[in-house]
């Protein structure tokens, strides 16, 4: 039996609205320890800049996110901060 090699991955460029988003999701590591609940929260804040998504309070309530050393409204205010920083 033979396997498949992977499908290759098209990745961001630097400047591009989802890898910023995603960056910003990857600087919180430290509070989110589990690398799935950093795609997913990387997902709805992309989807909050484009104009399709809740507010970051509302993100990370609903996600279900492990946290760590932090609460919810403290995430929620240091999210928001940092997506102000990147708005077009």
């Amino acid at each position: 039996m033979t396997t498949l090699p992977p499908p290759n991955t098209k990745h961001f460029s630097g400047d591009s609205l989802e890898k910023k988003v995603y960056n910003i999701t990857e600087s919180l590591a430290e509070f989110l320890p589990v690398a799935n609940d950093r795609n997913r929260l990387g997902y709805n804040l992309f989807k909050y800049m484009t104009g399709e998504g809740d507010p970051p309070l509302t993100i990370v309530k609903n996600c279900k996110l492990t946290l760590k050393g932090i609460s919810e409204t403290e995430l929620a205010g240091k999210i928001k901060t940092e997506l102000e920083s990147i708005k077009r």
